[in-house]
């Protein structure tokens, strides 16, 4: 059963930056990977996701020329380069499966906040 362990969340000041890990035991160099944020009272939401090489990339537009999404496929693990971070970013971020995503994982608190 695949598990997806993110990481890198934390306290930061708006304009700051962060970058999150996602690790995954299961199959990951032959999938689209993607990262998911929800937000207090709000539904979960995609944010970016990457092909299985890392050749094309998505983002959604409230974060788009903000983050950048890679991946290391020999070391099963994707990142989030979060910068110029606004309140509004504030969410928990998740990862997982592009296409028919699996069972999610406990995500990472992100608070933008000073």
């Amino acid at each position: 059963q695949v598990q997806f362990v993110e990481s890198g969340g934390g306290l930061v000041q708006p304009g700051g930056s962060l970058r999150l890990s996602c690790t995954v035991s299961g199959i990951f160099d032959s999938r689209i990977m993607a990262w998911y944020r929800q937000a207090p009272g709000s539904q979960r939401e995609l944010v970016a996701h990457i092909s299985a090489l890392g050749r094309t990339t998505y983002y959604a537009d409230s974060v788009k020329d903000r983050f950048t999404i890679s991946r290391d496929n020999a070391k099963n693990t994707m990142y989030l380069q979060m910068t110029t971070l606004k309140p509004e970013d504030t969410a928990v971020y998740y990862c997982n499966y592009k296409i028919r995503p699996a069972t999610w994982g406990q995500g990472t608190q992100v608070t933008v906040a000073s």
